[in-house]
């Protein structure tokens, strides 16, 4: 596989040292990696506006002037695909990395074992990232990208797909659901929930990231913990 990676870390010996270690992991697991270093979040940024297609990016918390959180909350605002994968000395980041979808933290020093694991946890979500959902609508064949789907739920006959915009088909959950994949949970008859998006799980209801709240059938609260437990 071809990846396009971005390492931003204000140190240059931090910065030359992970360089080093993601292009072992390419030659290990065979890929081909596009690699580019940066010394602040301004000049990944300036790139960033000529090159938006990064697939991979380390990112130093502590730099000078913009720090990695809140570039990455600036590249969430149009970029949901790109693996965030934080470096820091500190562990005091963890729950603002959740607000970006970050993929992992990697504690400094990073060790090479910890840095193979993440980046093939990595790849493995950009190959699940392909995936897509073809839906017949209106007389057009409309290609939904899995992990755009928040949510799926059903009114008699028609299952309506909640991702960028809703989409209605006479389909039932049972037919969509074997064009999913493990990431999708069914939530009783009514639902199908894409456990990345679930917030919160309460005995009777699942929170979602965007606030919808999805009604549980008595006992299921324990199997949506379960299934997000096994996800990670």
């Amino acid at each position: 596989m071809r990846y396009k990676a971005a390492i931003c870390d204000d140190n240059a010996a931090d910065r030359a040292y992970i360089q080093d270690l993601a292009r072992k992991w390419a030659d290990a697991r065979g890929h081909s990696l596009h690699l580019s270093a940066f010394s602040s979040a301004e000049s990944f940024l300036f790139c960033y506006d000529e090159e938006s297609d990064f697939d991979i990016l380390l990112l130093d918390i502590e730099m000078d002037g913009m720090d990695g959180v809140s570039l990455a909350k600036k590249l969430r605002e149009s970029n949901e695909t790109v693996q965030i994968i934080f470096i820091t000395g500190y562990s005091d980041y963890i729950a603002e990395g959740y607000e970006v979808a970050a993929l992992h933290y990697l504690m400094k020093p990073v060790k090479e074992d910890k840095l193979f694991s993440v980046l093939d946890r990595a790849a493995d979500k950009l190959r699940t990232n392909e995936r897509v959902l073809l839906l017949e609508t209106g007389g057009e064949m409309i290609r939904i990208p899995l992990y755009q789907i928040r949510y799926i739920d059903v009114h008699q006959n028609y299952a309506t797909i909640h991702a960028r915009e809703d989409i209605t088909v006479k389909r039932t959950l049972g037919e969509l659901s074997g064009e999913l994949d493990d990431r999708f949970f069914r939530a009783g008859r009514s639902a199908i929930v894409n456990l990345t998006c679930i917030a919160r799980v309460s005995k009777t209801q699942l929170h979602l990231t965007d606030g919808t709240l999805i009604p549980l059938p008595r006992g299921a609260a324990d199997k949506v913990a379960r299934a997000l437990i096994n996800m990670k």
